[in-house]
């Protein structure tokens, strides 16, 4: 049963499985790489309502007529009433001017276009790594303040892992990378550093009161730990996960990725605040309380 599991003595399992994981995310990022989306490559994005059910067939005849090659369409509304198109190319002034034209004579509504120049491109995409380098060195900062370094550590490498994995999974499947992709992955930092903080709260209370000495006591306090907190983070998660997958299914196509994100983030978050940095604190911690014992007795010597 799960209160009786040895997450300490089976850490070595999910070591195992997060490396596999991880070394088949890498093959399919270095040969496939993330599919961008327009926010972080150069092209246009068009919007188009409709008023009535339509199908891509029929958006893609409209651009024939206009000599337009969509990279993709893809259909949004409740009832199929609209389209999302990206052109990999920038339409011009004029070109935008005449596919609003076209589309406002045909379904009485303008679409919405946007574009995105290589040098803009660019810089949305060294402002989102910016903006999770933020994110990563305050997190490193706070838990090493508030617990130690060790943990600040080991909380970073949870928090790159589930990063990883959603990176990994989004090549994997060919799904685009965009602006809404950003924020889940910010969304997801901050909710993977909270489960893992809570755990690691718990066990720097245990250490503090039982001042452990031994690698097998260091063992049963971060078992004990887990244990404790397990139920508020996997009902934290779950909360959470329930409402993204309602995004998903009710949402709009606009934010599907965003959902998709925000599930893959947040049940990786929860897997490695359990499974990967309290064992990575252990780990370590047992070295240094090994080095410790060593050098005590060296000193007695």
């Amino acid at each position: 049963m799960i209160f009786k599991y040895d997450f300490v003595k089976n850490r070595n399992i999910f070591f195992i499985f997060s490396a596999a994981i991880t070394v088949i995310g890498l093959v399919f990022l270095l040969t496939a790489g993330l599919k961008l989306g327009v926010d972080f490559e150069s092209g246009t994005g068009m919007n188009v309502e409709t008023g009535k059910k339509i199908t891509a067939e029929e958006i893609q005849k409209d651009l024939e007529e206009l000599q337009l090659e969509a990279g993709s369409i893809v259909l949004t509304g409740k009832n199929n009433t609209g389209a999302n198109v990206v052109f990999e190319e920038v339409l011009s002034k004029d070109k935008i001017a005449e596919v609003k034209s076209f589309f406002n004579n045909k379904y009485g509504q303008e679409p919405n276009i946007s574009t995105v120049s290589p040098v803009v491109g660019r810089e949305l995409a060294k402002n989102a790594i910016y903006a999770v380098l933020i994110a990563t060195i305050g997190i490193i900062l706070y838990v090493t303040v508030r617990f130690e370094w060790l943990m600040a550590v080991a909380a970073i490498v949870a928090l790159m892992h589930d990063a990883f994995m959603i990176n990994a999974i989004f090549s994997m499947f060919r799904l685009e990378v965009d602006l809404p992709f950003i924020a889940a992955v910010l969304t997801i930092i901050g909710y993977s550093i909270n489960d893992t903080i809570v755990t690691f709260d718990r066990i720097r209370e245990h250490v503090k009161l039982e001042k452990p000495s031994t690698r097998e006591k260091l063992a049963d306090i971060v078992n004990r730990s887990i244990h404790e907190t397990l139920t508020r983070s996997i009902n934290t998660v779950m909360t959470v996960v329930f409402a993204a997958l309602a995004i998903l299914v009710f949402g709009s196509e606009t934010i599907r990725n965003f959902s998709i994100a925000l599930m893959i983030g947040l049940t990786f978050g929860a897997y490695s605040s359990i499974f990967i940095a309290s064992q990575l604190w252990f780990v370590w911690k047992s070295r240094q309380l090994k080095n410790k014992r060593v050098k005590t007795a060296e000193a007695e010597i």
